[in-house]
């Protein structure tokens, strides 16, 4: 695994020692794991010195969600944020489809970062804490799409027959298989594109949402 695709440009406001140090982060969590990723390495990776990286950081776990935050393809979480906004505003099509175009990718750089972690039962239950501790998590997604759908059933353009907490558990549920299967069987081996698989995965989900 590489270096993520989508590396977020440097902030002015950021230290470049800080940001070279994430973007070593992300290098070496994606081709070894969360789990067998040293600080060491990470700092070693950046060329720096393990004291310099906790200058800037208080753990590996930090590291991590930063790494999350500012260096795996962007869109997917801001995409999540503004969905309250969105409600009522152009197609629920439309929104689903950009939900999921950005979801793929993100589960794809993230699943060889995280799998690692459920090796380690202590190590999963101190990275659980700390997302708990930060008001972070994957399940945040669910709820943030579940609100979305719930707020176009009272606005009646999606069917009152629809389940939103389901229905959000199935279009990220496909998203995340997909992006496992390209990262497990080989991205060759996925014969549909993502933005095909967007487009096939909205139509048959709202095909029975349709309102009235």
């Amino acid at each position: 695994m590489t270096t993520p695709r989508h590396p977020q440009p440097q902030s002015p406001s950021r230290p470049p020692t800080r940001d070279r140090i994430v973007a070593a982060a992300a290098e070496v969590m994606a081709t070894r794991g969360l789990a067998h990723t040293t600080t060491k390495e990470i700092a070693r990776a950046a060329g720096y010195s393990e004291a310099t990286l906790y200058k800037h950081f208080r753990d590996k776990e930090e590291l991590f969600f930063c790494v999350m935050r500012e260096r795996l393809p962007s869109g997917f979480i801001e995409t999540l944020a503004d969905l309250p906004a969105r409600a009522g505003h152009g197609s629920v099509r439309a929104t689903l489809e950009d939900i999921a175009r950005k979801a793929v990718p993100f589960y794809e750089q993230s699943i060889p970062m995280m799998a690692s972690v459920f090796s380690e039962p202590v190590l999963l239950a101190r990275h659980r804490d700390g997302l708990r501790a930060a008001g972070l998590g994957p399940h945040l997604a669910n709820t943030a799409l579940a609100g979305y759908l719930r707020a176009e059933q009272r606005l009646g353009r999606i069917s009152r027959s629809v389940r939103p907490e389901a229905g959000a558990a199935l279009l990220l549920g496909a998203c995340f298989q997909h992006a496992f299967l390209a990262q497990f069987v080989g991205e060759h081996a996925v014969e549909q594109s993502v933005e095909r698989f967007a487009r096939d995965l909205v139509r048959s989900l709202l095909s029975g949402a349709a309102p009235g």
